[in-house]
């Protein structure tokens, strides 16, 4: 009898264990209403917005590019901490405009949203 149960509390901890594993990541988690709010204060969407192109590409656009890849959320992060030479509708260049936080979770946040559209 105290043999069936220790299979029992082992069959128990492999199916909790295998449960979790299938859950979504609470990292992918996003919250949608900080990142408009910092993309905001930024005046992001001078030049971006949702679902099309400014004098930026539309937010699809950008999330259609990296979504799905390994690297597409830390390719974002370094697209608004580091002022790369970027592109214009126009043909000219500029560089990108910093992001104004340091908060590696709300760049990670507004990454995480981008790539969600």
């Amino acid at each position: 009898m105290k043999h069936k149960i220790n299979l029992r509390i082992i069959a128990a901890t492999l199916f909790t264990f295998s449960a979790a594993m299938l859950m979504p990541s609470q990292a992918s988690a996003f919250d949608e209403d900080a990142a408009r709010a910092l993309a905001k204060k930024n005046d992001c969407m001078k030049c971006h917005a949702i679902d099309k192109s400014k004098k930026g590409p539309s937010y699809k656009k950008v999330a259609a590019k990296y979504k799905g890849k390994a690297d597409g959320q830390s390719k974002l992060i370094t697209n608004f901490t580091t002022e790369p030479m970027v592109k214009l509708s126009d043909g000219k260049e500029e560089k990108h405009k910093l992001i104004d936080t340091k908060d590696i979770n709300e760049q990670k946040n507004l990454a995480d949203w981008i790539l969600s559209l």
